[in-house]
């Protein structure tokens, strides 16, 4: 069986794209999911210094293995001013200095979901250019704008024209995932 990791890329405890991206992987059939919170990777901003001092904190190694072990990724990507979550980006950062291409070439649905109406696009667009070089295979790219209207737990995605494009994306990330 398949495996895939889910998160969002927020540290928020009520982030939506922790919801977002966890309502999304579960609609994935036949596959084992993992939804990690990055709370439980709480780290101190890197530097080169800081690396050189005390090495690669143990809850990193922790973590590649763990994405080591996925066959693909459901990320839904925070926005903050147009960009990574100072807490992604820095996670991303430990982690690159372990092996460049953390992503491991493997099947990657990128979304993001914002209350706004661009839907978190600045940083899918950012997103779709430095995924690749630190290794993801982007596979398929989603954003969900107007979350708390367009969206609700029990049932996810409430309006029929974005759930018909979630669909869409949801179904090629699947394809790239079984192959």
């Amino acid at each position: 069986m398949k495996r895939i990791i889910a998160f969002g890329a927020s540290n928020s405890r009520n982030s939506i794209n922790k919801k977002f991206a966890t309502w999304a992987a579960k609609e994935i059939k036949m596959v084992e999911v993992e939804v990690i919170d990055l709370n439980n990777y709480e780290l101190p901003i890197y530097s080169s210094d800081l690396e050189k001092e005390d090495g690669i904190p143990e809850v990193v190694v922790k973590l590649k293995n763990k994405l080591y072990t996925a066959d693909g990724f459901v990320i839904s990507l925070a926005e903050h001013n147009g960009n990574y979550t100072a807490a992604f980006k820095n996670l991303q950062d430990w982690l690159s200095r372990i092996e460049i291409k953390i992503w491991g070439n493997k099947p990657t649905l990128l979304m993001a979901a914002a209350p706004g109406k661009m839907g978190g696009k600045s940083v899918l667009n950012i997103a779709k250019g430095s995924f690749p070089y630190l290794g993801a295979n982007v596979v398929a790219v989603y954003s969900l704008a107007g979350f708390y209207q367009n969206f609700n737990n029990e049932e996810g995605i409430s309006n029929e024209a974005l759930l018909a494009d979630f669909k869409i994306a949801l179904t090629t990330f699947n394809n790239h995932l079984k192959n």
